[in-house]
């Protein structure tokens, strides 16, 4: 049976991808790398340990003693992190991250991803195996967006993408074709939220990939969450990217904004 690690932040997509590996034959190992990573991936994998992102040497010193030669690395894991002093990266993270010539996410992933390489290990394209939960274009609910969310949906599109070409963020917020707030390293609920209070109401929040996605790490992902997040806002309408943008507890997630009158139109 061969074997796959999964790097998992927070969020229940580390379970999904979990499930569908399992059921696929794979021998899940499983490293949650928060406190708050979902404890429920242990159903689906054959060692679970939880160690912290901090710790690059543990981290590969497990994988390695498990014979593991592909991970995937998803969930989410904010890089906040690396500024508030809520986890202490060990000697070998520490050198990893003083070397780096910026911040950047898709620098400090590519990072990760060189220092796995290095102990023999793949990083495996997280959208590999849960293809299945990123929507085909068009009104995923009950509501279509009238046609000011429409021509917001499609100006946030754009803005989105400059700003994900720009490796800040993947997220922003629109009203009336003005931009309410971009995400940065806040993340998306937070940017929802502060984007959501400026605009007083009838925000449009789009959240797309990168132009240079790179499908092994940070795959945009809505949920449940995200819907409600923007009904605390008062945000009318969400727009994604077709076939580039993972849904998790989508059901969960359409009923809810049906409920509220969200409309979630994939681009």
């Amino acid at each position: 049976m061969e074997k796959l690690g999964i790097l998992a932040g927070v969020g229940k997509l580390p379970v999904e991808c979990a499930r569908a590996a399992k059921q696929l034959g794979y021998e899940v190992y499983a490293v949650g790398l928060l406190a708050d990573s979902d404890p429920q991936i242990k159903q689906f994998s054959k060692d679970y340990q939880f160690i912290s992102v901090a710790q690059l040497e543990a981290i590969l010193n497990y994988l390695k003693s498990n014979q593991i030669q592909k991970v995937t690395m998803i969930g989410k894991v904010t890089k906040e992190l690396l500024f508030n002093g809520a986890v202490l990266p060990d000697a070998r993270m520490l050198q990893l991250i003083m070397s780096l010539p910026d911040r950047k996410d898709d620098t400090i992933m590519m990072a990760f991803v060189r220092e796995l390489a290095k102990a023999g290990i793949q990083t495996f394209d997280q959208t590999a195996l849960i293809r299945k939960l990123m929507p085909r274009r068009g009104t995923i609910t009950k509501r279509e967006p009238t046609e000011i969310e429409r021509q917001d949906m499609e100006f946030g599109f754009r803005i989105a993408k400059e700003l994900g070409r720009l490796d800040i963020g993947q997220t922003v917020v629109v009203k009336n074709r003005a931009v309410m707030a971009l995400e940065a390293i806040e993340g998306t609920d937070a940017c929802i939220e502060r984007g959501g209070i400026l605009a007083h109401g009838g925000a449009v929040v789009a959240k797309v990939s990168k132009p240079q996605q790179d499908n092994r790490f940070d795959m945009p992902t809505v949920g449940y969450r995200t819907i409600e997040n923007m009904a605390k806002v008062g945000a009318t309408a969400l727009a994604i990217e077709a076939g580039k943008t993972l849904l998790v507890e989508r059901e969960q997630m359409i009923s809810f904004a049906d409920a509220q009158g969200i409309s979630i139109v994939a681009m």
